[in-house]
């Protein structure tokens, strides 16, 4: 029991923190971004293109290793990689520059990590904790980004000048290094966790061309595109989570540090919000949990598109920011659980895995082009509100993709999947 609660753990600390300097850098601290690196909204959206679109070539061949080799040496090797990035952009490289590191992190944090961690979990959960273990793995996961978000924060502020108004690009380019530095020393040290937590068990009897005959198999079946497809809308919703920090300094009013740190209070809801969804979805139903929670961000996004903040407007905005973030994270914590209530044989969990995140993941690729030029179009409050009614219309194809994917679960309740290969040929 011991030995189990410390393989979810290390799953946790994994699955957040080889993320850090791709996704946190940017999330918590977008404005400061912006300056130090001397980029616009669009830049910094093609930037994450670059990610989105090797990322995308990844997952496939991502999908069929996790399905052939250890959990283990997968993830450490790709965190080790992951950390060494981080010594590039401490030199603060140009808009290129800082597009080839993108696309290298799209490899190193998904071709060895992604699908490898899916398999790890559903392992872990058994068939009838699906959505506790993915609840727990992306509660955990908010738990960790929270925690160590606020410790970047007071590093930031700690390294800043206390007078804002006066600061210089040097001073805010050394203050945010320090941040860079410590990402890539906690990304370090949980490689070595990974490799001495995580056991060495390789998925032995799978060729070349079997792995990819399971692929294209998955590929055939609309319940794999319907979980793509929910997945495409829910991760628009968690991108957006990068653009709060923006929203404060340019629509709230605050200075770069405080909108660093409404960004990391609002986070502080993704354990709570995947826990309860995690739970929620073993006694109720993964996929209703998640029409429950587009409903919610259509209604959130609408009400961020509409008001202002004025006297009436500023309470209304923080409480909307609070359920978004709420409904984004509780999304987040139950559409993988979607995979036992697809009926997804084991040995297709890695192609199931690669193979839906390849297809749901595509926001990589268009979200922040999209989202960046929707923003330099029309500066300051008015870019935002159609940022956020945006993020309206993606949310409300969200509940009509949930329709149609437990329409599928009926539809489908009786056909059969592919055989495991191994189980056949020895007369099981």
């Amino acid at each position: 029991m011991l030995s189990r609660f410390f393989l979810m753990l290390t799953l946790v600390f994994a699955g957040e923190i080889v993320f850090l300097l791709p996704f946190h850098t940017t999330r918590f601290f977008r404005p400061t971004v912006l300056e130090a690196f001397e980029l616009t909204n669009t830049q910094l959206g093609d930037v994450f293109a670059v990610y989105g679109v090797m990322a995308m070539i990844a997952y496939f061949p991502g999908g069929a290793l996790a399905d052939r080799f250890s959990a283990r040496s997968l993830l450490t090797v790709s965190m080790i990689a992951t950390a060494a990035g981080g010594l590039y952009m401490a030199t603060y490289p140009g808009p290129v520059g800082m597009a080839i590191l993108f696309g290298y992190w799209g490899i190193t944090t998904i071709l060895l990590f992604w699908a490898a961690l899916i398999r790890a979990t559903r392992e872990w959960g058994g068939h009838d904790e699906q959505g506790r273990a993915f609840g727990i793995l992306e509660g955990g996961r908010g738990l960790v980004a929270a925690l160590l978000a606020s410790g970047g924060v007071i590093l930031l502020v700690l390294f800043l000048p206390e007078d804002m108004d006066q600061l210089s690009n040097e001073e805010r380019r050394s203050a945010f290094r320090s941040v860079i530095f410590f990402y890539s020393s906690i990304t370090l040290a949980t490689a070595a966790l990974t490799w001495t937590v995580i056991p060495s068990v390789k998925h032995i009897g799978d060729s070349a061309s079997q792995l990819f005959r399971s692929s294209i198999a998955v590929l055939a079946r609309p319940l794999v595109w319907a979980q793509a497809a929910v997945i495409i809308c829910a991760y628009c919703g968690y991108k957006a989570l990068d653009n709060y920090s923006l929203y404060a300094v340019q629509v709230l009013g605050m200075n770069e540090a405080q909108g660093a740190k409404l960004a990391t209070y609002v986070i502080y809801l993704r354990p709570i919000a995947a826990l309860t969804a995690g739970l929620l979805a073993d006694r109720w139903a993964a996929g209703k949990m998640v029409g429950t929670s587009f409903v919610m961000l259509v209604v959130s996004y609408g009400i961020l598109a509409t008001f202002m903040p004025d006297d009436y407007g500023l309470t209304l905005i923080y409480a909307n920011i609070i359920v978004s973030v709420f409904a984004v994270c509780m999304l987040r914590g139950v559409y993988f659980a979607l995979l036992e209530e697809n009926r997804v044989p084991s040995f297709l969990t890695g192609a199931v895995a690669g193979s839906v995140s390849f297809i749901g993941y595509t926001p990589e690729i268009f979200f922040g082009p999209v989202t960046g030029r929707i923003l330099d179009a029309n500066p300051g409050p008015v870019g935002h509100q159609n940022y956020y009614l945006f993020l309206a219309v993606v949310a409300a194809l969200g509940v009509v993709v949930v329709a149609w994917l437990l329409w599928l679960q009926r539809a489908s309740s009786t056909e059969k999947w592919p055989q495991d290969p191994l189980l056949v040929e020895s007369g099981k």
